[in-house]
């Protein structure tokens, strides 16, 4: 049952309306002026309000800015004896979900509130559905480099210092990445990623710096770079260590002084953008043998956080395995199989080359090829062949 707030200083005019809307299955609250009608909003949650413009205390336009800044997602329909066009356009354009004249057409009153309804229902399952989309992944692991990784982004996060993460293909550096986002104050602002390394190096700058029309043969409109898009958000820039030079003394200029200009432009643009990078390459040795520079690298290296390779971290490995079974058979929509302790064992003298990334689609392949219980046999036999495994030391 859809919860309306009425707010109107005429009780005839509230009675009216509570009545209509009760016998339609709506639960109708009243309210005989602003001040009281913004206090029983902020207090209760509310599918739609019908508000009077004319009232005393606080009018109506007054109440709708203060509403759109307490709770946006509810829609509010304006109604009034007193209005014209130029109200009407007033109070849409301060947020009002539409604007209704009294006496107000009781059809086109039902029709509005059902509208308004299916907005709050649309507005809703969007949000489930983009957290559903974004959930950030948990962050597996119980050992002491991870606890105090998790330590690290919970100290780091809230703040704008640039991060720079380090660690082997595979170890989870993007995940880092989006918990330093998600676990930040721009955390309802975007996450822009770029992969340096998958990008040419004569298209870099076009891609984090946008491009004006004409600026180059294929440039055929003009295009906005990802440090514009990172806007209010972080701008995670991935294998930052295979970025030409030339990009590295872009980048360089836009962290010293919030500006960046597109290619073939000369307006400089500010942008509020934190970075954060990640690579999987030695920076300093990088340094040393001139292909990157010594400056970015102290501008991008405020907070270092290196993500352990998975044989640094094998303690974690049955925690992993199981978090891993959970998913990959909730995917293929059958139980969840049980494991072997040897199995498990046998995973955790595996050498993983391919670290996180590797005994995740490890996992699926054990999942599609063993029976109900992933046993020793199913890991010599599916994980890597027996004359090929070696052997460490947990």
């Amino acid at each position: 049952m859809a919860n309306i707030l009425i707010i109107d200083d005429e009780k005839s005019i509230r009675k009216t309306l509570s009545e209509i809307l009760s016998y339609e299955g709506y639960k109708v609250d009243e309210a005989a002026d602003g001040l009281e009608g913004f206090k029983m909003f902020k207090e209760k949650n509310y599918d739609a309000v019908l508000c009077d413009i004319k009232m005393p205390k606080m009018d109506g336009l007054e109440f709708l800015e203060k509403a759109r800044e307490t709770n946006p997602d509810v829609p509010i329909v304006m109604v009034s004896g007193h209005g014209n066009i130029d109200t009407a356009v007033d109070a849409v354009k301060k947020g009002a979900f539409d604007y209704i004249s009294k006496p107000p057409d009781l059809n086109r009153l039902l029709i509005t509130l059902r509208n308004a309804m299916d907005k709050t229902t649309l507005v809703t399952e969007t949000r489930t559905l983009r957290r559903k989309v974004n959930k950030t992944p948990e962050m597996i692991g119980a050992s002491t480099p991870i606890l105090k990784i998790k330590d690290t982004i919970e100290k780091v996060a809230p703040t704008d210092a640039r991060v720079l993460i380090t660690g082997e293909n595979g170890v989870g550096k993007e995940l880092v990445a989006r918990w330093i986002h998600e676990n930040s104050n721009r955390s309802s602002g975007p996450m822009i990623e770029v992969n340096c390394a998958a990008i040419p190096s004569e298209l870099i700058e076009s891609e984090l710096f946008g491009h004006e029309k004409g600026s180059f043969t294929s440039a055929v409109k003009q295009r906005i770079g990802k440090f514009e898009q990172a806007n209010g958000g972080t701008l995670f820039l991935d294998e930052i260590g295979d970025m030409s030079l030339s990009a590295q003394a872009k980048v360089l200029r836009a962290l010293q002084e919030g500006k960046i200009t597109r290619v073939g432009g000369d307006k400089e643009i500010s942008v509020d953008v934190r970075v954060v990078a990640a690579t999987n390459k030695d920076l300093l040795r990088e340094v040393e043998d001139k292909n990157f520079r010594l400056d970015l690298y102290h501008r991008l290296s405020v907070i270092l956080i290196h993500v352990p390779s998975l044989n640094e971290r094998r303690d974690d490995i049955p925690l992993l395995v199981d978090h891993f079974l959970q998913n990959v058979c909730s995917e293929y929509g059958i139980a969840k199989k049980g494991i072997d302790k040897e199995a498990i064992k046998g995973l955790q003298d595996h050498i993983w080359s391919g670290n996180i990334r590797e005994l995740r689609n490890v996992v699926e392949r054990l999942v599609i090829l063993s029976g109900k219980t992933i046993s020793p046999e199913d890991v010599d036999d599916f994980v890597v062949p027996n004359r090929e495994r070696k052997k460490v030391s947990s």
